[in-house]
């Protein structure tokens, strides 16, 4: 049974290559990643998804790594390439609210868990998610191994890590028309030093993590302390 096996939180690309190529002759493998865990604005975006080996060779052959190490403009491109291969992916979404509300960590994994089982909706029995980080995924009862930098070495976790990614951006792009003055088309709502100034010009929008944000508002006066 592959939850009897003990499979490393860290380990080598070569190592966890081999340890995959083991697990995808047990069954389908699905790999998640987030994005926007570092912002002060917007949700975290989840992605999941299911490659074929013919699907994981021709993006590989792409280019395919880790969205942190790619320009938008390449993440855009294997993105579209994404979809034009067929490949399944989905994606789920947890709001600045639920960050406020549950942490940013347990925000992340509530929206990785919505973005897999609707990935095992649609394929079926998986035998195991790749969970990039270190940190389990709750009520999932699919087989989870925990692998950090995965997105740098499982390619359907570099997958998902490029869908969340250019999912999150576009969001971000078509927020920043509803939220003028934070400029979110551009900093994605990262804590860019303009970013910063807005929020002490103009305060918080609705979509903008408190827990994030509780220097600034102490220093508009908004708050007293960190337990406010």
């Amino acid at each position: 049974m592959f939850d009897e096996l003990i499979l490393p939180v860290r380990c080598e690309k070569g190592e966890a290559l081999t340890l995959l190529a083991g697990l995808r002759e047990r069954g389908l493998i699905i790999g998640t990643d987030e994005a926007g865990r570092g912002a002060l604005a917007g949700p975290v975006v989840a992605a999941a998804v299911c490659l074929t080996q013919e699907q994981e060779d021709s993006l590989i052959s792409l280019g395919l790594k880790d969205s942190k190490r790619l320009s938008p403009k390449r993440r855009e491109e294997l993105f579209t390439a994404m979809k034009g291969l067929g490949v399944l992916w989905r994606a789920y979404m947890a709001g600045a609210e639920t960050v406020d509300r549950d942490n940013v960590l347990n925000a992340s994994l509530l929206a990785m868990n919505g973005a897999v089982s609707r990935v095992a909706e649609t394929a079926g029995r998986a035998e195991c998610v790749i969970v990039d980080g270190n940190a389990r995924i709750k009520g999932l009862e699919i087989p989870q191994w925990v692998l950090v930098k995965a997105d740098d070495i499982i390619p359907c976790v570099s997958a998902a890590s490029v869908a969340a990614k250019v999912i999150r951006d576009r969001l971000m792009m078509r927020l920043s028309a509803k939220y003028p003055g934070y400029s979110l088309g551009r900093n994605k709502g990262y804590p860019t030093r303009a970013h910063m100034e807005a929020v002490r010009r103009n305060g918080l929008s609705d979509i903008h993590r408190v827990t994030f944000c509780r220097k600034i508002l102490q220093e508009r006066g908004e708050i007293t302390d960190a337990a406010d």
